[in-house]
């Protein structure tokens, strides 16, 4: 039995797996602002959460949206947590009485993907993952790829719009994937599409409430909503123009598309793909897949629990 934990911007999401890969026990913590110390905590309580109900654990994978030297396990910076040049797998080795395994959150979905999931049995694929920012995993020739560094994979942080606003968070670009085609990214649009149509369900929800979140966007929008279904095709054209940039540098087999935004379905992913369909190289257009997650927000936690298989 391994944990596999998976943290993001905003939320932390964890559960055991077994030999059969079955995941078991599950937490669930939410987050926002938290320092260094109180952001360890609530990883290490919720291992000890888990613990408690599987049982015997042998290892536990971590997942951080962070750049990790995959060489020593450190943590060396972070748009969204304070983990900026932190010997994560050392401290958390030593807190928990148990071998850790660090890697980057996106590495460890396309993992996910790649043995059990959407991209199984492709050589190259790119994964995606919309939450808060946008987290990114890439295999080559079979294997998960890195970098010389391990830092490979950013596709959040490329640069779509050479004048657009600040990317959120830490990162010092501006224009950036995911200051354009995030989950929150959906929420900002959806505020300023709220305000303009204040007749529309989105625009009674923001004076209901005062604020309109990506999730909010994306249940207005199934539920038929003129202008939160308008914000949703926005978004995926800016994100289709991102993945043109990917798949005409990579000609990857399939990206796959995964996070909490992913709950859009194709009223998301079939702009995007008309996008690359006539924006891409034409070759490479016709031969990539573009395809939500099997496994959803769950990725990351089942890449890192292999991650763990794979370090006993």
């Amino acid at each position: 039995m391994v944990i596999g934990l998976d943290a993001g911007g905003t939320k932390l999401l964890g559960a055991s797996l077994d030999e059969g890969l079955e995941l078991g026990p599950r937490v669930r913590h939410t987050w926002a602002g938290e320092g260094r110390d109180a952001t360890l905590e609530v990883i290490a309580r919720a291992v000890e959460d888990i613990r408690a109900q599987a049982g015997d654990v042998e290892a536990v994978g971590l997942g951080v949206p962070s750049l990790v030297d995959w060489d020593d396990g450190v943590s060396r910076w972070s748009n969204h947590l304070p983990l900026d040049d932190l010997p994560l797998r050392d401290l958390m080795t030593e807190r928990l009485g148990l071998p850790v395994v660090v890697d980057n959150d996106g590495n460890l979905a396309v993992l996910a993907e790649h043995r059990e999931g959407a991209a199984r049995d492709s050589s190259n694929a790119v994964f995606l993952a919309m939450g808060t920012g946008i987290g990114g995993g890439l295999v080559l020739d079979g294997k998960v790829y890195r970098g010389s560094h391990g830092y490979a994979g950013e596709f959040g942080h490329m640069v779509v719009d050479h004048d657009g606003a600040d990317c959120p968070g830490a990162c010092p670009g501006r224009g950036c994937l995911e200051a354009l085609a995030s989950g929150r990214a959906i929420g900002v649009a959806g505020e300023r599409a709220a305000r303009d149509a204040p007749d529309s369900a989105l625009g009674r929800r923001l004076a209901e409430s005062g604020a309109v979140l990506g999730q909010v966007v994306t249940e207005l929008a199934h539920e038929g909503d003129a202008a939160a279904r308008a914000v949703l095709a926005d978004v995926g054209r800016r994100l289709g123009a991102g993945l043109t940039g990917i798949v005409n540098a990579l000609d990857p087999d399939v990206v796959v598309i995964g996070g909490g935004a992913v709950t859009a379905g194709d009223l998301l992913l079939d702009p995007a793909r008309e996008v690359v369909a006539a924006r891409a190289l034409p070759p490479v257009a016709r031969a990539v897949r573009i395809v939500p997650a099997r496994f959803g927000e769950e990725a990351g936690l089942l890449g890192a629990g292999l991650l763990a298989r794979e370090l006993l």
